[in-house]
């Protein structure tokens, strides 16, 4: 039976027939096609956007978007349109109305055109997602994505390495390193890390991830390279006093980092620790890696030391690892490092943006730092005027003398602040812990957690606190 315009009617269209055109009256049909097609136009406009620069991606969850959510909400809609026409063809059955069977008839005209269509769509498809999807990877292993998508949790970190020595290295270098089964690992430890922030039940301070890392000869010595031989290397330390803030206290020391020394061919200095000649490796108690238990050497003529401190012991029920000694016990900050109050302030003395003919500013701009407030927020809008009535309290004619340095000394401490704590998260002066050197050794950090005189071997023999052994006075 045929109509007037010698169309088939709706009752003898083919099976395909049926479902293509039910595709349109059916609600999940409709919405898998709508869905497919939204998710595919503005992936193309985000892609062309990123790649050609636009403003568009200064904001980083339009790159979280375009890589991410599109082409989930993509293949979703993907995944709906066959379900709705399974449903659909279900209804007919159900209906009672006879139906034939989905074949392929390559010999059929309208089979061929409808099969090269369904080919042509899933190149394109494959190509979108392949093009998307290479972006995509790079724009998830990019320090913006890092430090901007998860902006108010990680920007403590990220606002450390942009100023950092490693700003041009990107995260996962350091982070992941080259090979598949790290980057699996990464991204499988990064979900939980995106539902710990979806939940808000991440922690506040982040932890430091030294517990994850690779080992260093893996991703530090990509770069760096122990063995090479670096002598010693001149240090300088610059101090103030709150009783004398125009003449600095200069401290300089030369430090024996060593490694190979071709003269002597032997391994000297501070970098003898993760030489290829011998393996230093020790037992810590706590997560720290604070309270270390024990310490043992290995040399290149097969004789081996452990030194042990009798006073640490592991709690019971806990198992705790012998660790391998490498840069990370010592540079356990080698990118994210924050600065200390009187850090801040005599860098701001020496480089005059806090004028030291001020009296009592230098003590005055410690205590506005190391003030306690509420936000990040309050601490932009208070600290110059804090720093201001504390010298009107010395003297009530210091605002009026300086004024404009006050304002000048002021917003550096703001910038510097900024830069340095975040209430909200609970990351403050001192937060994050050095182990180089001993300015944390008060707490536990630094050298003296083995060499202390109290880790001691079998003939009594201790690991030395000697301080020539790692610097002295420079020649």
């Amino acid at each position: 039976m045929k109509t007037q315009d010698n169309e088939p009617t709706e009752q003898h269209k083919s099976a395909w027939g049926h479902i293509i055109s039910g595709l349109w009256r059916s609600p999940l049909g409709v919405l898998g096609v709508a869905i497919t097609t939204i998710s595919i136009t503005l992936m193309i406009i985000g892609l062309i956007a990123d790649l050609s620069g636009a403003a568009l991606f200064e904001n980083p969850y339009a790159g979280a978007a375009t890589y991410l959510v599109l082409p989930g909400g993509m293949l979703f809609g993907l995944v709906l349109i066959p379900i709705a026409a399974y449903f659909r063809r279900r209804q007919w059955l159900q209906f009672g109305l006879d139906m034939e069977h989905l074949k392929l008839n390559l010999s059929d005209k309208k089979h061929r055109s409808v099969l090269i269509g369904i080919l042509v769509l899933t190149v394109i498809n494959v190509t979108i997602l392949t093009v998307v999807g290479y972006e995509g990877y790079h724009f998830t292993d990019s320090p913006y994505f890092c430090g901007m998508v998860c902006h108010q949790v990680m920007e403590p970190e990220y606002t450390a390495y942009k100023r950092s020595a490693h700003s041009r290295i990107p995260c996962v270098d350091c982070h992941i390193g080259p090979g598949a089964q790290w980057f699996v690992r990464a991204k499988l430890s990064g979900l939980r890390q995106v539902a710990a922030v979806v939940t808000d039940s991440y922690s506040r301070p982040i932890p430091a991830p030294v517990h994850e890392l690779r080992p260093a000869r893996d991703t530090c010595e990509q770069c760096h390279w122990p063995e090479k031989f670096h002598g010693k290397k001149m240090k300088t330390f610059t101090h103030f006093s709150n009783d004398n803030q125009e003449e600095a206290q200069i401290q300089e020391i030369a430090l024996h980092i060593g490694g190979h020394n071709p003269e002597t061919d032997r391994f000297e200095g501070i970098h003898w620790h993760v030489s290829e000649d011998v393996e230093v490796s020790y037992l810590a108690v706590d997560r720290e890696r604070t309270k270390i238990a024990k310490v043992r050497v290995k040399r290149p003529d097969g004789t081996e030391d452990e030194f042990v401190k009798n006073d640490i012991e592991a709690e019971e029920g806990e198992e705790h690892e012998w660790r391998v000694m490498d840069c990370i016990d010592c540079h356990n900050r080698p990118t994210h490092i924050y600065d200390m109050p009187e850090e801040v302030v005599d860098f701001g003395l020496v480089s005059k943006k806090i004028n030291g003919e001020i009296p009592g500013i230098r003590e005055d701009s410690l205590n506005v730092l190391t003030k306690e407030y509420l936000s990040r927020e309050e601490a932009k809008e208070n600290m110059v005027r804090d720093l201001t009535e504390l010298l009107r309290q010395r003297d009530p004619n210091l605002p009026a003398r300086f004024g404009d340095d006050i304002k000048r000394a002021g917003e550096y401490l703001v910038e510097a602040y900024l830069g340095n704590v975040w209430p909200e998260t609970k990351v403050f002066w001192g937060t994050y812990k050095e182990h180089l050197g001993h300015q944390w050794a008060d707490d536990g950090y630094g050298c003296w957690r083995c060499h202390d005189e109290e880790h001691e071997n079998e003939d009594g023999e201790t690991i030395t606190q000697d301080c020539a052994l790692c610097h002295d006075e420079p020649e």
